[in-house]
């Protein structure tokens, strides 16, 4: 029912716009009453991002119960994964929103402030995995955000290909890649002695994952 309500929605804002769309014309389109809309969702805004407070629930928990002994940053993109199948499972609720929240500010603000969550609950994990550990803090929060970042640039890869692109295959190589980086990076700075140098990438957002990890290399590359 959550699904059917949300392709039910999606459909009609494309036909007829977002703002002149109803809660009581969603409900009517899916085959239930007014009510039953609210049971799964608490406005026509939240019918865009359908499972997001299940699925991070899920990652919080799951997090909690990795393996200490595991390397944190895979741990990070076998959890992103988590979240990717959410889009993969309902590939048609999922491009219909690609194009929605491309369209509609106010949306593509809660979709930001949806990637955010993940992105702190990724932050606290690898702060505790990484306590004690000079630049610790700094750490999680840059592998954090390098992980979600890997995440989105891969599901925004699957969305153009119209479903076609491996993506879980595709995400699982870049954030091997990011971890590598990170790794080649802290092993430099504990041979050299050094924990000043901070690197700031600035990359088009549209650029292959290929290409941002190759600046992103060569940038670090020259530190050592």
């Amino acid at each position: 029912m959550r699904s059917a309500l949300a392709l039910a929605a999606l459909e009609l804002f494309a036909e007829q716009g977002f703002e002149a769309t109803t809660v009581d014309q969603i409900a009517d389109a899916a085959g239930v009453g007014r009510r039953t809309f609210f049971r799964y969702f608490r406005s026509k805004e939240d019918v865009v991002f359908p499972g997001h407070d299940e699925r991070l629930a899920e990652v919080v928990e799951r997090l909690a119960g990795a393996d200490p002994a595991a390397d944190p940053l895979l741990v990070l993109g076998s959890t992103a994964e988590v979240v990717l199948e959410m889009y993969l499972a309902e590939p048609e609720v999922s491009l219909k929103r690609f194009e929605l929240t491309r369209e509609v500010p106010a949306l593509r603000d809660k979709e930001i402030a949806s990637i955010d969550r993940y992105q702190r609950v990724f932050a606290r994990y690898l702060r505790q995995r990484f306590a004690g550990e000079p630049g610790g803090d700094l750490r999680a929060a840059v592998a954090a955000a390098a992980v979600v970042a890997a995440h989105n640039h891969v599901l925004r890869q699957w969305l153009k290909s119209g479903g076609a692109l491996d993506a879980k295959r595709s995400l699982r190589e870049a954030v091997e890649h990011v971890a590598d980086a990170l790794a080649d990076r802290r092993s430099a700075v504990e041979r050299n002695g050094e924990g000043e140098n901070v690197v700031v990438g600035v990359v088009r957002t549209t650029a292959p994952t290929g290409v941002v990890l190759k600046q992103l290399e060569d940038a670090l590359r020259e530190l050592r």
